[in-house]
């Protein structure tokens, strides 16, 4: 039987992943961990990724099968400390891939991130293989993630996987730290302030995905026969591609008294080097991958559950 760990499992991804883990496995055979300690999650852990001993402490005390590796710094958060961020986001995954190489763990989920490419890298359609100089230590620290993947995999045969994920929007669980955080943002202010200002200018696209998308692409790689997957550093993901103002106009026809206005801010240069959209050809071919929800599904189904979740 299968015993998962996510590590960084309070974040946005993380506080979902484990939910979907946990109804596919059985709650006791998916433990949570983090740095923050949490008081509602039956089958919790408190760790720090940097701290090795204790990892393996965890790994083999609990016979863990899989690591879904989701603990980082993210992309805005990382440039006020890049040492820091380097230290996080590259030292905790290769305590676990070398743990992948003693044989500790069958399996390793490591995520990536739209934050890879840079201001050489195309726009449209961003292919799965092109320049990769991002222009953040988070951008720096994924690419450098996902070659460790793809060496570990081809040296000490360790079943790693990988997605570049786009920015993710999701209800329950509001997001710190991200350039793509306004499309959650917007949301709140919406509900809460009938206006927002938002850090982006108004016709910056940005590849985006729904919550329940990304959980289900990530359990779907993960299921996948590995003979069929080609990619072992990190796969392109897409669904949806917008600008503020395009998801401001749609909350408009909801919400005759929303207004939003622009305020660019240092995340408009990190914006402005990544991808707009993205070829993810090799993600539907190899595993079946195919997003269900489009811009207005996300804009429908983000406003009834926040509206439920913030009045009542």
């Amino acid at each position: 039987m299968e015993k998962v760990l996510v590590t960084g499992a309070s974040g946005q991804l993380g506080s979902e992943l484990v939910a979907a883990l946990r109804e596919k496995y059985g709650v006791m055979q998916v433990i949570s961990s983090d740095i923050k300690e949490t008081n509602d999650d039956p089958n919790f852990l408190m760790l720090d990724i940097l701290n090795k001993t204790r990892l393996r402490e965890i790994v083999v005390e609990h016979k863990v099968t899989q690591v879904y590796h989701l603990a980082a710094i993210l992309s805005a958060s990382g440039e006020w400390d890049p040492k820091k961020t380097w230290n996080v986001n590259l030292n905790g995954l290769l305590s676990i891939l070398n743990l992948g190489r003693d044989g500790l763990i069958n399996k390793i989920f490591f995520p990536s991130t739209i934050a890879v490419h840079g201001p050489h890298t195309p726009k449209q359609d961003t292919p799965q293989f092109t320049d990769f100089t991002p222009s953040t230590v988070y951008g720096i620290s994924k690419v450098t993630g996902e070659l460790w993947c793809n060496y570990y995999h081809q040296r000490y045969g360790v079943d790693v996987r990988s997605i570049r994920y786009p920015g993710i929007i999701s209800w329950k669980t509001k997001p710190h730290g991200g350039t793509t955080d306004y499309a959650v943002e917007i949301f709140y202010d919406a509900i809460e302030k009938g206006t927002y200002e938002c850090f982006l200018k108004e016709d910056t696209m940005l590849p985006m995905m729904y919550i329940d998308d990304a959980i289900n692409g990530t359990i779907q790689l993960m299921d996948a026969d590995k003979e069929k997957l080609s990619l072992r550093t990190s796969y392109n993901l897409a669904a949806v591609s917008f600008t503020p103002k395009q998801i401001s106009d749609l909350i408009k026809q909801k919400m005759d008294n929303f207004s939003i206005s622009y305020k660019p801010d240092f995340r408009q240069a990190i914006a402005d080097s990544w991808s707009q959209t993205i070829d993810d050809n090799y993600a539907r071919k190899d595993w079946n991958w195919n997003p269900k929800y489009d811009l207005e599904d996300i804009v429908e189904t983000m406003l009834k559950n926040l509206n439920i979740k913030l009045n009542g």
